[in-house]
């Protein structure tokens, strides 16, 4: 049995939501994120992203193999990926309901990250990182605390296409019990990747869906 500490299952409530809309208060965490724009399935700047986002998280997570791990390590399973998305249109908030060129995406991609990761430990796995792939591009990578406060999300079942029908029961959940959507150029639409899409069936990929909300 795994001692490892595990977010998901320690923190249910912000990833293994159920497949019906609920309100959510969502605490302060810290991230990892790589900021870019283009089509994540052909994008080189998305590309760039996953090798930054995973370099970093295992240079970290592994520290404790050549004893250089920072005070407070434990051992842990690194969070699943995350990603803030919009388009790159003025006066367009991006809810997830509308078919949009997926080139004009413009993307935060990020990784939760343990208290215990500070700007020292980031610059040193960044040094790390940079020792085995020189060629990486960490321009927009940054570490970061940040609070996503009130929000509405649901456990979304199958292909990233079909993710409309989901929000849809999200929005009308929201409006039924007193709040309004508040996706706007900071808070953004929101997706956890429970699945690996390279190795997991459409069908059966699951994907937490999240969205700011106001009381109306």
């Amino acid at each position: 049995m795994s001692d490892k500490f595990d977010f998901k299952k320690e923190y249910k409530d912000l990833y293994m939501p159920k497949a019906t809309p609920a309100i959510i208060e969502v605490p302060e965490m810290v991230f990892i994120t790589v900021d870019g724009k283009g089509n994540p399935n052909t994008s080189e700047e998305y590309k760039n992203a996953m090798e930054v986002l995973y370099g970093l998280s295992y240079s970290i997570k592994m520290s404790k193999m050549n004893g250089t791990q920072p005070d407070g390590y434990f051992d842990y399973v690194v969070p699943p990926l995350e990603g803030l998305w919009t388009i790159a249109e003025q006066g367009i908030n991006f809810d997830g309901r509308m078919i949009v060129d997926k080139e004009k995406f413009v993307w935060t991609s990020m990784i939760r990250q343990p208290e215990f990761v500070t700007e020292e430990v980031f610059e040193k796995a960044k040094d790390v990182l940079l020792k085995k792939k020189p060629e990486i591009d960490l321009s927009t990578t940054r570490l970061v605390r940040w609070t996503e406060g009130l929000c509405v999300q649901i456990m979304h079942y199958g292909p990233y296409d079909t993710e409309p029908a989901d929000i849809k029961l999200m929005d009308k959940y929201v409006l039924e019990h007193g709040y309004k959507n508040d996706i706007n150029e900071v808070r953004r639409h929101h997706e956890i990747y429970l699945g690996d899409p390279r190795k997991t069936k459409p069908e059966n990929l699951r994907t937490v869906i999240r969205h700011p909300i106001v009381r109306a």
